[in-house]
């Protein structure tokens, strides 16, 4: 099971979780992000810690990680909606969960059944970059060789794909809690080795959206967050269609 950009979003993610389990899937594999802008963020870690999903940090949790350090810069130069939103999931963090993420690595690398497998947030490397579903195929097999794996499972882009470049596997599960493409549904990805393929199979689930939106009132945050995740759509379009 190939799961990343929770985003705080609890009910997104056990819906997940549940869907996941009904399919026998035997290892959460979590590509970071697992909060901001959702309502949620000290119980989504509790949940990924109490199933030992292995994860990676994630480009937004290491903002959130930073906050209290950054926060008064932030407040000057940052966009009202997304300084809120780092200081809610920098807040509602405890301590322990705080120290998980901060030792979650950038990358990590397993075997499976012969195969090396890359798990990270956006590109594999130094740079803080996502990959975009129509990457070219050089640019990829470029990337597989530097990384030297044989699968490569990533986020940060929200967006779904799974492409294969020069025998190399690439693969971005979607975002389980705050989709970009219109479609509110969770997403996420199941993997299953065999001896000599991968097949992989995207979902989407869903879930109660609702339960979300009312959270993020009771929280007293915005009301675009709880459109971005009701009409399945970031920040930026969310408001500019309030504009």
């Amino acid at each position: 099971d190939r799961i990343g950009d929770i985003h705080a979003n609890l009910p997104a993610l056990e819906a997940v979780l549940d869907h996941a389990h009904e399919h026998e899937a035997n290892a959460i594999w979590n590509s970071g992000d697992s909060v901001g802008y959702g309502a949620y963020p000290d119980e989504v870690i509790q949940q990924l810690r109490g199933i030992d999903a292995l994860s990676t940090i994630g480009s937004y949790d290491r903002q959130v990680l930073r906050f209290r350090k950054r926060k008064e810069r932030w407040r000057r130069k940052k966009r009202l909606e997304e300084y809120l939103a780092l200081e809610w999931a920098y807040g509602q963090l405890s301590k322990k969960s705080r120290k998980y993420l901060r030792f979650l690595s950038a990358e990590m690398r397993m075997r499976v059944k012969g195969k090396r497998a890359l798990l990270t947030h956006g590109c594999p490397g130094p740079r803080e970059k996502g990959i975009s579903p129509k990457e070219a195929d050089e640019t990829l097999a470029s990337l597989g060789q530097k990384a030297g794996a044989d699968l490569i499972v990533c986020g940060l882009s929200h967006k779904p794909f799974a492409r294969q470049a020069d025998g190399i596997w690439f693969i971005n599960p979607g975002s389980v809690g705050l989709p970009v493409d219109g479609d509110p549904r969770a997403s996420y990805a199941i993997l299953q080795f065999g001896a000599k393929e991968i097949q992989v199979a995207h979902h989407r689930v869903a879930y109660d959206v609702e339960q979300m939106a009312t959270a993020i009132h009771d929280a007293g945050l915005p009301e675009a967050f709880a459109e971005m995740f009701r009409q399945g759509r970031d920040l930026e379009t969310v408001l500019a269609k309030e504009g």
